[in-house]
Order: C-alpha cells, then structure tokens, then sequence
C-alpha cells in the first residue's frame, strides 16, 4: 500500500469515529443539568448556551443543545412574524431569569456565578 492510500484510511478512520463521539440530543439534554452545575456551561443573553470552563463533553453538549435551540427559536420567529435575534433575545432573559442561584450567566461578556 502508498502512502496516500494509507492516509486516506486513516483519514476515513477518524471521520468516521467522529460520529461515535458525537452525543445525541437526548444525551445532551440528559448530560446538561451537571455540566451547569459543574460551572461549565451557563446561560447567555443571547439565548444559547457558553461553554464558562471547558472540559469533558461541555462543548458538545452546548453544541447539540444550541443547535436544537436554533431551531425552535426559528421556527418561534417565522410563526410570530417577528426578527430571530428577538426571539433570542427574549429566550435569553428568560433563561437568566430561571437560572439557579450557583450557575452562571454571562453578563456584559464575562461570565458571574448568579
């Protein structure tokens, strides 16, 4: 086997065992009350999730859950004629709003255990 013929099934190798990494939304949704409370994922203004201290899936999580977000605050916008970012916006505050004293929210950029 060449070179490149070894690279590229490597290549495919790792592409593929990507997808075995990657959680569900379920998963995510199941992994996301520790990871808030851990410190490692909070509430943004902008309606979706931060990673505030990175490690173990918190970026996939946040990843999977934002995506999932995306989707409904669209759908929210198109079915109220109204701007995505103010559906956002208003998911935003509202998720601050109900975030437990402990977890953190960003405020004016920079993340605060609220």
């Amino acid at each position: 086997m060449g070179k490149k013929t070894i690279f590229t099934l490597c290549m495919l190798m790792l592409l593929g065992s990507g997808a075995a990494w990657a959680l569900s939304l379920n998963e995510a949704m199941g992994a996301l009350p520790a990871a808030k409370e851990a410190g490692q994922l909070g509430e943004q203004p902008n309606g979706y999730l931060g990673v505030v201290k990175a490690g173990g899936n918190a970026a996939e999580v946040a990843r999977q859950i934002n995506a999932a977000r995306k989707e409904e605050y669209q759908r929210v916008a198109k079915d109220n004629g109204v701007a995505l970012k103010d559906v956002e916006t208003i998911a935003g505050q509202k998720a601050i709003d109900r975030t437990p004293s402990g977890q953190y929210i960003q405020v004016n950029g920079g993340w605060v255990q609220k």
